[in-house]
């Protein structure tokens, strides 16, 4: 299955859940990919701060093809975006809110998520074609709670909170109207993943899937 921009977006709601890889080395991040896709999460977001980013996008991309929906983090510029996307990303998140990078993205037909943090960022980024705005660091501004009050004004837009997302925090951001949540070194522990404990970091992966499961479960009651 090749991934369509409507495709990708798809997989990103029912899932819920977007893993973020940050680490230190090339090889710490091919490894953490594969211990999260053997999660069977299918999504994961390689940030630009890894040593060599490119290369490991490439390389997952070229191992896990369709199976995985994978995407690039931290992107500050059209230039990284656009290397990014021919590495092999099908979707594109920002930490900031940067209007050429979301053209970008729209040009190149892939989804973008951009980072938004005040309700005029959050409206500028959806007006400007985001698909999904990133809260970013949403938990030091409130959490799900914050999540909830900009969902008041703004039913129509989709939020992804970022920052301060872990396994407790997880469904009240669902609960609080989140159409999914990213986690990165909650999800993916550096330590577990360098004793090659790789069955643990799986394990969390299929935790957060559940908590999300279960939360939109109760929603749906």
């Amino acid at each position: 299955m090749s991934w369509t921009k409507e495709k990708a977006l798809g997989k990103i709601r029912e899932v819920g859940l977007v893993p973020i890889v940050r680490a230190p080395s090339a090889e710490d991040a091919l490894l953490a990919a594969e211990a999260i896709v053997a999660g069977d999460i299918g999504i994961l977001e390689i940030t630009m701060t890894i040593p060599n980013a490119l290369q490991v996008i490439e390389k997952v991309a070229n191992k896990f093809g369709d199976k995985l929906l994978l995407g690039a983090g931290t992107i500050l510029d059209t230039e990284t975006g656009r290397a990014a996307l021919l590495a092999g990303a099908e979707f594109i998140v920002t930490p900031a809110l940067n209007l050429q990078v979301i053209e970008l993205a729209r040009r190149y037909s892939k989804p973008i998520m951009p980072g938004a943090l005040t309700p005029t960022e959050v409206v500028t980024a959806w007006q400007a074609g985001a698909d999904i705005v990133k809260v970013f660091p949403c938990g030091l501004v409130g959490g799900a709670k914050y999540i909830k009050a900009l969902k008041g004004p703004f039913p129509q837009i989709e939020l992804i909170p970022t920052g301060g997302v872990n396994l407790e925090t997880a469904p009240d951001f669902i609960k609080a109207g989140a159409a999914a949540v990213a986690v990165g070194s909650e999800l993916v522990d550096l330590k577990s993943l360098r004793e090659g404990k790789f069955e643990g970091i799986t394990a969390n992966a299929r935790l957060y899937l559940q908590a999300v499961r279960t939360a939109r479960a109760l929603l749906a009651k």
